[in-house]
């Protein structure tokens, strides 16, 4: 499609803010706007959610795991303060509580007796409905502690910005438990009944005309991968101010949310694949070691998500090598947990290249 648009004359800049076009040659709105939604790369966040752990229960794990504390210990600010920064890619963590309440008791505060020093408001932890967090008991403060919560705020700052390029939000569904830790709480699978309480959620809070569906992507082409193996995605024009949602997950989860559909028809998040018929978005967190995955994923119309840095590695040793890596690979999405550096490990954080909000992808939009 891209060619095309060189062809007719529309040829966009490599160094314009998508987002934002500058009107100069090379970097007008009506340019930008033709592009296809897969033709961008912009920046986003990893756990978007997650706050810190408090003191007293990072001193637990730390004494229980100093490894595991270390790639614990990042948080990010509140999903409005991250998408006015610029990310365009969100994660959330959910975990199963159709009852209410069964995460509302975490075990650190309880063996930190914490609640005083570091006090977390658990009201809304009480009700049935998702929780978000990353790790129940030991990881589990949350800017949104509910996906109702963060759904409204995604909305709300979505409808404030009407302009502004897709938002991809990917979810993990979580259902592991602290193996071996008494007092622990166990986490509730995901059966047939939440994978479409999810789409229920979803749907409550955007209606169909702020979301990017496979149905949507799909159009009259007999698979989701055939659309966007021909180009399916909508143009920037179409897809400006709406927010697109998959699901991080690969194996049982994805297969019972697609059920016996032949794609996702009537689904409201896309999955993680790769490979069959509905193939259109993956999630390949390895930008160098999957390379090779990624330019195939690219070529055959899919949207990438990957990371610039993980576990607070790169954070730690002030490496960009990975990051640049990512930007390279021409993955749409690229996730970080250092929107702004933390000043503990010292001047590491990832923008997006250029500056600017969204760029020309330097694969698919060639």
């Amino acid at each position: 499609m891209i060619h095309l648009l060189l062809a007719a004359g529309l040829a966009v800049a490599s160094t314009c803010d998508l987002e934002h076009p500058s009107g100069a040659a090379g970097c007008t709105r009506a340019a930008v706007d033709a592009l296809p939604m897969n033709a961008i790369q912009v920046i986003g966040t990893h756990n978007s959610y997650k706050q810190a752990i408090a003191p007293a229960e990072m001193a637990l794990v730390r004494t229980a795991r100093a490894d595991l504390a270390a790639t614990l210990d990042y948080s990010h600010a509140p999903l409005t303060e991250e998408l006015d920064a610029g990310a365009r890619q969100l994660e959330i963590d959910l975990l199963n509580d159709p009852e209410g309440g069964r995460y509302a008791d975490p075990l650190a505060m309880r063996m930190a007796k914490d609640s005083v020093i570091s006090p977390y408001d658990f009201a809304p932890l009480k009700s049935p409905g998702f929780k978000v967090m990353h790790v129940q008991d030991i990881d589990y403060r949350s800017s949104c502690p509910t996906f109702l919560g963060c759904l409204n705020e995604i909305r709300a700052w979505s409808k404030a910005h009407p302009d502004h390029v897709p938002i991809l939000v990917i979810m993990n569904l979580k259902d592991d438990n602290l193996v071996g830790v008494p007092g622990a709480a166990t986490a509730v699978p995901f059966d047939a009944k939440a994978m479409d309480q999810i789409d229920a959620d979803i749907r409550s809070v955007f209606p169909e005309s702020a979301l990017i569906t496979p149905d949507r992507v799909q159009g009259k082409a007999p698979t989701l991968a055939a659309a966007v193996r021909a180009g399916g995605w909508p143009n920037l024009k179409a897809a400006r101010g709406k927010v697109m949602f998959a699901m991080d997950e690969s194996g049982a989860k994805p297969a019972l949310y697609r059920g016996a559909r032949k794609s996702l028809e009537g689904r409201a998040m896309f999955i993680n694949t790769d490979q069959g018929p509905a193939a259109a978005y993956v999630t390949l967190n390895e930008p160098a070691e999957l390379k090779a995955r990624i330019d195939a994923a690219l070529a055959n119309g899919l949207i990438v998500r990957t990371r610039a840095d993980a576990d607070t590695v790169e954070a730690r040793t002030n490496d960009r090598a990975r990051q640049a890596a990512a930007f390279a690979s021409g993955a749409q999405y690229v996730s970080t947990d250092y929107l702004k550096p933390d000043a503990r490990f010292g001047p590491y954080e990832a923008r997006l290249p250029g500056g600017g909000t969204a760029r020309l992808n330097p694969k698919t939009g060639k």
